[in-house]
């Protein structure tokens, strides 16, 4: 077991977007919740794709921060080796609708070339306030102590066809918004990688860390052979 738990977030990180911040304070927040010692590594989305996928595997988990991205095209060949790791996996912000489109292309699930998923439907550059509805019972349960409103850049609508498609080979939907659009998925194959609209790591504080952000960690240290003495 190394003395540190070692965190992946890929990303174009700038001081300036609040989003990027908060991703580093809300990694602080479960470190210190949980009682572990954490470290992690901003890389750059270009500097991510050169890397292998055994070379992930130095990290105990791998964060998809939220952009804007120099070349967000680049993320579809980070995408494929993410799905095929064992390590936790967490995407928030504008990847969620990368991923979603990653999806679409590597599995040929629109080949006439249809629009299946909407523009960013948030107006301006400015965070939105998202209610989110759980629709299974862990992610209920994540919820029970947490409010569920969140802040979101980001809001997308999905073709209904695609989203029945996607549910049924690929993903689950783990949380919609008062819109009825999917907010949290997971991936059916996948032990711990969640895709996220709202950006959770703006409503973490010291004091009560977000739970997804905290459970992405627990998940994480656990894999890792930490011995965690957790607080109930």
């Amino acid at each position: 077991m190394s003395e540190a738990l070692k965190i992946a977030i890929i990303g174009d990180y700038n001081f300036t977007y609040n989003s990027h911040h908060a991703t580093n304070l809300s990694l602080d927040h479960a470190a210190e919740f949980l009682d572990i010692e954490l470290n992690y590594y901003w890389i750059k989305i270009n500097e991510a794709l050169q890397i292998k996928r055994n070379g992930f595997d130095q990290y105990d988990a791998i964060w998809v921060a939220p952009g804007p991205y120099l070349n967000p095209f680049y993320l579809n060949g980070i995408f494929k080796h993410l799905v095929e790791i064992s390590s936790p996996v967490l995407l928030t912000g504008e990847c969620f609708k990368l991923f979603i489109e990653y999806l679409i292309s590597a599995n040929n699930m629109n080949p006439f070339g249809e629009k299946l998923i909407s523009e960013n439907l948030v107006s301006g550059e400015h965070f939105e306030r998202i209610e989110v509805f759980a629709q299974t019972s862990q992610m209920a349960k994540l919820y029970e102590n947490c409010s569920s409103i969140e802040l979101s850049a980001t809001r997308f609508s999905m073709y209904p066809l695609l989203q029945e498609q996607l549910i049924g080979e690929f993903i689950d939907i783990e949380a919609i918004n008062q819109f009825d659009d999917p907010e949290i998925i997971s991936i059916k194959t996948h032990l711990f990688f969640l895709a996220t609209c709202f950006c959770p790591q703006i409503s973490s504080t010291r004091d009560l860390p977000h739970p997804l952000v905290y459970t992405f960690i627990k998940m994480a240290a656990q894999n890792a052979g930490f011995d965690l003495k957790l607080k109930e």
